[in-house]
């Protein structure tokens, strides 16, 4: 009988857990709430000594600031080659795009810095990590020594480096000067190593003796077992690079090549303290990560699991 009753009531422990799980969540999710309402408040109501926590009136005047104060090309680029017609190495045709508001130049920036940041950076860490977890060679372990000690290694310590390196490639003030740096990210090649230690080497050996190649092998038996690793990589890589305001504050200039953050920073340098601006900003910046992470979630959270317990 006791197991029976132990069955239809929860006990205290899981009731304790369960309304400290619900308080924690409404404490992380709170920040994101006051965004997103305050992005439709009135400058009286954001501004008020009493917080209103729901909008009495509702409007879209911040949305029109941000998409109204500035405007850039939609898109632009240099045409290749484009100096061997111009005749002059400095003179160099480009392709523009029609004008948009700068706040939609932003955001495509941003995204697609975050997306080829997320998409290079997966291909080069996982086969980086297949290659030190699963291949014999000299210098292997010093290798890896110093990926892992690079982990530690501030950004700052290396920017100038990164910044001279951007400028003779003429890459500086572009959006590939900030995605570049992030594909070699040490953190990523040690969380792919990690994965990869747990595909069978037996797998291997039969794939080598069946007479597949070294591409296939990787691509139709490595690539699918160390699948959750690279959709919890993908979200690190996502954010990491969509929030690297630092790196993209160095490495971009000019209106047309600034990402969200940086664009709405402009905008509120230029004008008085306009919260209602900042809040539009920052919740137009946080809608392509929430849907990146509903998209990725189950596995992130799969590759959470598996690398706790690998560890």
């Amino acid at each position: 009988m006791e197991n029976k009753n132990s069955t239809k009531h929860p006990s205290a422990y899981k009731i304790i857990s369960i309304v400290v799980i619900v308080i924690l969540a409404i404490l992380f999710t709170f920040p994101l709430y006051w965004i997103i309402t305050g992005s439709f408040k009135t400058n009286a109501a954001i501004n008020s000594t009493t917080p209103i926590w729901w909008p009495k009136e509702w409007t879209l005047v911040n949305y029109q600031k941000l998409f109204s104060r500035q405007t850039a090309p939609l898109f632009q680029f240099n045409i290749p080659f484009s100096s061997l017609i111009t005749g002059s190495r400095d003179l160099k045709l480009t392709l523009t795009g029609p004008t948009v508001p700068a706040a939609v130049r932003w955001l495509i920036n941003t995204v697609f810095m975050a997306i080829m940041s997320m998409i290079l950076t997966c291909i080069t860490a996982s086969m980086a990590g297949y290659a030190l977890a699963k291949k014999r060679f000299v210098g292997r372990q010093l290798l890896f020594t110093l990926i892992v000690c690079a982990m530690a290694l501030p950004k700052q310590v290396i920017l100038i480096p990164l910044l001279r390196e951007m400028s003779s490639l003429n890459l500086y003030n572009t959006i590939w000067a900030v995605i570049f740096p992030i594909v070699g990210w040490p953190f990523g090649v040690f969380l792919m190593k990690q994965f990869s230690e747990g595909v069978p080497s037996e797998m291997l050996e039969a794939a080598q003796i069946d007479g597949a190649s070294e591409a296939k092998t990787f691509l139709q038996i490595v690539v699918p077992m160390i699948k959750p690793g690279i959709g919890a990589l993908a979200i690190f890589t996502f954010i990491n690079s969509w929030n690297d305001y630092f790196m993209q504050l160095i490495m971009l200039s000019s209106t047309s090549n600034l990402t969200i953050s940086l664009g709405i920073a402009k905008l509120q340098a230029e004008n008085a303290t306009d919260f209602g601006l900042i809040m539009a900003g920052a919740a137009l910046a946080a809608l392509p990560i929430i849907i990146v992470f509903l998209l990725f979630q189950k596995y992130f959270t799969k590759g959470i699991t598996m690398g706790a317990v690998k560890g």
